[in-house]
């Protein structure tokens, strides 16, 4: 069993984008600039953008952190995406989800301008990656296939199970494996929560992504033998046992399913560390294109 290690992956794409931003600073090029907007004190949601603030600093990226109340209206939301919109600095920026319940999540990904759309969640860069056109792919999705392909894991032909249908990673993931590209090319059965008899179809799969948001999902009896396994999994569960009383855990049960699996991602430090190096990666792909 060879672990998908996420954490040394997104280390490398980031040392590499980072001799990249030299290149450009070298050459009197601007500075890719990625902006983010978070809405409210959402713990979780202020830990990871600020995790992405530091990777931009890491990078030689320039970023923009805007905070604003929860109490912030749905209108002074947009008025802030629009100063953004028109702002030729930014070349990318991020609105963090989830927003609070007054605002409607839709209406604010349909104002971003989808050339600085980065997260990859306007419809006509959904659309633009559905018809296989150059585009930004959401940043999960992006990394899975990164992680495929700096393992050399092979997919063409291969049966695909993908476990949960969000459009964040599971719709994606489906449709991004099924076309003609070097990390896809594979027969792809999109599952759920309302599948019947998923283990005969989970038995059969050459790789499964598990993004269905249950802990511990899928089991070592739903797997076959040498199965490539990428878990975007990951969930807080109560261990007394530990100092803070918690463990991360992913949608598959890693202790058990390890043992008959080939490739595997851990939870923490495999799917999730590649999300903030491809959000990276789009934002230099931006800066590139509005050069």
């Amino acid at each position: 069993m060879i672990l998908l290690d996420g954490k040394k992956t997104s280390a490398d794409i980031k040392e590499e984008i980072a001799l990249e931003v030299a290149e450009l600073i070298k050459n009197d090029k601007k500075t890719p600039h990625l902006a983010a907007v978070i809405v409210g004190d959402d713990g979780a949601s202020l830990t990871y953008v600020n995790a992405k603030v530091k990777a931009c600093e890491r990078v030689g990226f320039e970023s923009t952190l805007i905070r604003l109340p929860k109490e912030t209206s749905e209108e002074e939301l947009l008025n802030e995406i629009e100063i953004l919109n028109i702002d030729n600095d930014i070349d990318g920026f991020i609105v963090q989800l989830p927003l609070p319940d007054h605002i409607n999540e839709q209406k604010i990904i349909m104002a971003i301008n989808p050339d600085k759309d980065v997260d990859g969640f306007h419809p006509t860069n959904v659309g633009k990656m559905a018809l296989n056109l150059p585009t930004f792919i959401s940043a999960t999705p992006f990394g899975i296939l990164e992680l495929l392909d700096r393992y050399n894991i092979k997919t063409s032909g291969k049966n695909v199970v993908v476990i949960g249908r969000s459009h964040i990673v599971g719709s994606p993931m489906s449709i991004l494996l099924s076309q003609k590209r070097k990390i896809g090319n594979a027969t792809v059965t999109l599952a759920h929560s309302r599948t019947k008899n998923l283990p005969e179809l989970t038995k059969q799969a050459d790789i499964i992504i598990a993004a269905i948001g249950i802990p511990e999902f899928l089991k070592a009896d739903m797997v076959k033998e040498d199965v490539v396994i990428v878990d975007v999994g990951i969930t807080r569960v109560a261990d007394a046992s530990r100092r803070n009383g918690f463990r991360l855990v992913g949608d598959v049960a890693f202790n058990e399913v390890s043992k008959k699996a080939s490739y595997i991602t851990p939870v923490p430090g495999g799917v999730g560390p590649m999300t903030i190096a491809m959000l990276l990666k789009n934002t230099l792909m931006a800066n590139k294109k509005n050069d």
